[in-house]
């Protein structure tokens, strides 16, 4: 697993950088260091001064990458969707229960990350922190519909189109896959985010890591009560 992810090559829209930050030595470090320091600072005290300070650079040689800190969150954020889509299609290759492949989807989509030491200018433990914390301001904007436009959010929708075409194997007439699987994703990153500091805004815990199990239970729950009434009827 570990092979095949150092071989991969992450694809980002290219409307969203100025110049590929993949492309250099500079641009990696901008990745890492403003990974660094929004996981340390959050999305609004996030400069590109304090950037540039941190990976001693200047100001000028972010802004030749990215125009703007919205910009750059956009790529982080794309690029954690691109590689946790990689990741999914190589945990349920030759497995040929449905049932079974939406299981390990939930697992994946829901479970805490851990840094891949294989891609060394990314942070994916720091990074995963950041999409609960942050992602959200990526599309919660009013520009939110030219990027979707331009396929801005293509890597997200691509993941969860993934595991929506897993649910119209198990019953290809379940009416609500995408709402059903975006809030999978949105709401397990609120639950992580609500344990961590409002943890009475939820049943899960630092003893005990609840979030999987509600998933997984609330996925086929509802798949079943389809089902069910199907038979009724």
């Amino acid at each position: 697993m570990k092979e095949i992810l150092s071989n991969i090559s992450i694809t980002v829209n290219n409307h969203i950088y100025l110049k590929n930050p993949e492309s250099s030595g500079l641009g990696k470090r901008i990745l890492e260091g403003s990974i660094d320091l929004l996981d340390e600072l959050g999305f609004e005290a996030f400069t590109f001064k304090r950037l540039a300070d941190r990976i001693s650079s200047t100001e000028a040689s972010v802004y030749r990458y990215f125009e703007s800190k919205h910009k750059l969150l956009l790529y982080l954020t794309s690029w954690y969707w691109a590689w946790t889509d990689f990741r999914l299609f190589i945990s349920l290759a030759n497995i040929p229960s449905p049932e079974e492949r939406l299981k390990r989807a939930i697992n994946l989509l829901t479970s805490p990350v851990q840094k891949d030491i294989s891609i060394t200018h990314i942070n994916e433990e720091k990074l995963h922190r950041i999409v609960i914390a942050e992602s959200s301001k990526s599309y919660l904007t009013k520009e939110v519909d030219e990027e979707n436009e331009e396929g801005v959010f293509y890597n997200y929708k691509k993941l969860v189109q993934r595991v929506c075409d897993i649910i119209f194997e198990i019953d290809p007439k379940y009416k609500y896959p995408h709402m059903l699987i975006s809030t999978v994703i949105e709401g397990s990153h609120h639950q992580r985010f609500f344990a961590e500091h409002l943890p009475r805004l939820t049943d899960t815990s630092k003893k005990e890591d609840a979030i999987v199990f509600f998933y997984t239970d609330m996925v086929f729950q509802s798949l079943r009560a389809k089902q069910d009434k199907k038979l009724k009827s």
